[in-house]
């Protein structure tokens, strides 16, 4: 009897679900529109979208600041700083960091104004290493104003650095002013790049005028001591720049400048980049055999550097100047040990 009254009303749920009343209401539900999202999630959505365009504008921002570049002006910094440390037997971090961030944002700052010149000179196109305006990742009012932020902040490590350390303000003044002058000069105001002299801006820049300015705010005066020690760094910082300029030959040919590459032409460049290469070695060896061991320590990136010159000599400057760059990132950490690592007097005028 119980199972009979259950089946009967099992009969009649199905039979309500297809009378045509409530078999109605339940497809009315189902064509019914659906609830719009919550503005929590359109909130969620929103900020989603706001961090994804920050996170590509800043990425946007470091590719053009050239990133793998930097170790032509860190490496410097290092050195300068090692410098000191064998001559004072100590060494202040905070000046070191802040020195560090000057000549960093400097050189950044100077890499905006090359991509900025070279855009509106029309020598960067579609095949160009930097594209950042080319591509328009960037506006060019952008780069402007980035650079201009990094030459003020610059600016003010420059003045931290005055409280900082015992360097006299002039001297201060002077080499930090003058190697942002330089960094400007290179594509700005005259452009000195144009005219075949930016090599010898980007040798004393980027290797005397660097390693000068670290020691000087560690030890407080000015000395012809980092000028002797920045040569191999220097002309090795060199070679980047000139492989560069070699691989844009042709497009700066096209666009009427004039480098020393262009100058000289493919045959000269390659023996020029060898001498930039590999004399920083010889210079290492002499030094390891006369005065201390430590100072090998460098020729232990010259098996990188092979491999670089069969490159050049076969003409494919393809990453060419990044390669180099990574080179002469090792080379100056092994320098900078070396240095550290000598015994107190081993060294000339150390």
């Amino acid at each position: 009897m119980a199972n009979e009254q259950r089946h009967n009303r099992a009969e009649t749920f199905v039979l309500a679900g297809s009378n045509g009343h409530n078999g109605q209401q339940w497809q009315t539900d189902m064509n019914s529109p659906r609830p719009r999202p919550s503005a929590t999630a359109d909130h969620v959505h929103r900020v989603a979208r706001v961090a994804s365009h920050i996170r590509h504008k800043c990425a946007a921002y470091v590719l053009a600041l050239r990133p793998w570049s930097f170790s032509s002006s860190l490496t410097p910094v290092a050195l300068g700083s090692a410098l000191a440390y064998k001559l004072e037997g100590s060494v202040d971090l905070v000046v070191l960091l802040v020195c560090a961030v000057a000549v960093l944002v400097v050189h950044g700052a100077g890499n905006l104004v090359n991509t900025y010149y070279d855009f509106s000179k029309g020598i960067d196109h579609k095949k160009s290493d930097d594209r950042t305006l080319v591509d328009e990742i960037l506006a060019p009012q952008d780069v402007v104003m980035f650079g201009a932020l990094l030459y003020s902040l610059g600016c003010l490590c420059a003045t931290l650095l005055y409280f900082l350390s015992t360097l006299r303000l002039e001297h201060l003044a002077l080499i930090y002013f003058g190697g942002l002058s330089s960094s400007f000069l290179y594509t700005g105001g005259i452009g000195l790049k144009y005219v075949a002299l930016g090599d010898i801006v980007i040798l004393i820049t980027f290797g005397p005028l660097a390693v000068m300015f670290a020691h000087a705010v560690q030890v407080g005066y000015l000395s012809v001591l980092p000028l002797v020690y920045a040569v191999p760094l220097a002309l090795n910082t060199e070679a980047i720049l000139h492989s560069n300029n070699t691989r844009d030959m042709d497009s700066d040919k096209q666009a009427g400048i004039v480098t020393l590459a262009i100058l000289i032409g493919p045959t000269l460049s390659y023996v020029l980049y060898n001498l930039l290469l590999f004399a920083p070695y010889v210079l290492f060896c002499i030094l390891a055999t006369r005065y201390t061991i430590s100072m090998a320590l460098p020729l232990l990136t010259l098996p990188m550097a092979f491999p670089l010159e069969k490159q050049f000599r076969s003409r494919c400057y393809a990453k060419i100047p990044q390669k180099t760059a990574k080179l002469n990132l090792l080379m100056g950490l092994f320098y900078v040990f070396g240095i550290i690592l000598a015994p107190r007097g081993s060294l000339p005028l150390l």
